[in-house]
């Protein structure tokens, strides 16, 4: 079958779609200041701050319909900014928010910044996951067990992506992120700038897990491999279609780091050789594991006005059809945690499976640690700045 080519159609850099988000953003905003008697009744409108996919004219435009409702939508790059608008007041903006799993235990719900689903009403859709995620999933629960704080969907591994016209499968497990070190290798690989992702890898890189305070040597030999992987690195970029675009140019031969998900649009579109590693033997203290999985989670926010349409936005897309569309959203191909529904798993084809590697789902899931906090975040994104400030990005 002859597809079109979906990586030239999505490379728009994530810059120029955060300055366009930003437009949005402002334009929500000044509604959100107008006098309350100036607000239509809220359950025709719905404001959605999310990780691409959510925001697909695919997922919103049978909701829009369904519901005849005004959604508005805005596109994240970073868990840690997002949270940081959240606290600095853009919870009167927000009505559902979509972040990777750790933040709404950690971080939203104790300081008040998400409110808890109506349990009666979401729990028999835990019916529909993975085993992996059966009911109660901790990630998706307050920290003493007895409020839900929101629905788990997409996710995935996170390593390193190879071409593997270049580097096999085994070799790129074996040798890890040295790899990426080897100064022979300087040139043939992109830098993912997804700043947490870039940090946390950057650890494992250096022998130690990120999800705990480091000491001062730790922090020292942080500095000296993220210097290495961003100095030696043929570009930085933020843009993931570009980063594959080059491996499949030829000019660069692998990505860190990289995961499922941004691989997944090239090989839908042909490129299997382009593929996803999870390093074997990480960090003791992991267990040895190498790599990092996330889970999404999305939640409603504690706006004090917030739409009723939130919480049928949540139950929406547990739809089998919908979970397809999240799933298979434009430039965005992930696995969903309710393809344990029968239902679900028939929307997908052979070759749309493949685009997400699901027949190494579970191995390669199995050699990552769950994405947490990072104590340290503070430090070591400012040794990754410098060091991009130094590389010229």
């Amino acid at each position: 079958m002859k597809r079109k080519n979906l990586l030239q159609s999505f490379s728009a850099s994530r810059r120029e779609l955060l300055r366009r988000s930003a437009a949005l953003a402002g334009g929500i905003a000044a509604a959100s200041a107008l006098p309350r008697a100036a607000l239509a009744a809220r359950e025709n409108e719905l404001t959605v701050y999310c990780w691409e996919g959510y925001n697909s004219d695919k997922v919103l435009d049978p909701f829009r319909t369904e519901f005849d409702c005004d959604v508005r939508a805005q596109g994240l790059i970073s868990d840690p900014d997002a949270v940081n608008q959240l606290r600095a007041g853009d919870t009167r903006i927000w009505d559902v928010i979509n972040l990777n799993n750790s933040w709404g235990r950690r971080q939203l719900y104790p300081e008040n910044l998400i409110v808890p689903l109506d349990q009666e009403r979401f729990r028999p859709h835990w019916d529909m996951m993975l085993p992996e995620f059966k009911w109660p999933y901790h990630w998706a629960m307050s920290e003493d067990g007895k409020e839900l704080l929101g629905n788990i969907q997409r996710f995935g591994p996170s390593g390193m992506n190879v071409d593997t016209n270049v580097i096999s499968v085994e070799m790129a497990e074996d040798q890890g992120y040295n790899l990426i070190l080897e100064d022979d290798f300087a040139g043939k690989y992109a830098v993912l700038k997804y700043d947490d992702w870039a940090i946390m890898h950057t650890a494992l890189a250096a022998g130690f897990s990120p999800f705990r305070k480091l000491t001062e040597d730790e922090i020292g030999r942080f500095e000296q491999v993220m210097r290495k992987v961003i100095t030696n690195a043929a570009f930085v970029s933020d843009d993931m279609n570009a980063i594959a675009l080059g491996v499949i140019n030829g000019s660069i031969s692998a990505s860190f780091p990289g995961s499922v998900y941004t691989v997944s649009t090239a090989r839908f579109d042909g490129n299997p050789h382009f593929t996803c590693v999870v390093p074997k033997n990480g960090p003791a203290e992991l267990g040895g594991k190498n790599g990092v999985c996330w889970m999404e989670l999305t939640s409603l926010v504690n706006n004090p006005q917030l739409s009723p349409r939130g919480a049928d936005f949540l139950e929406y897309v547990l739809r089998p059809e919908v979970c397809k569309n999240v799933a298979f959203a434009e430039g965005t191909f992930n696995p969903v945690a309710q393809m344990g529904d029968p239902r679900v798993m028939e929307q997908f084809s052979t070759e749309e499976l493949d685009a997400f590697q699901w027949d190494r789902m579970p191995e390669l899931m199995a050699r990552c640690a769950d994405f947490d906090d990072i104590p340290d975040y503070p430090k070591l994104h400012a040794i990754f700045t410098t060091a991009l400030r130094e590389k010229g990005v």
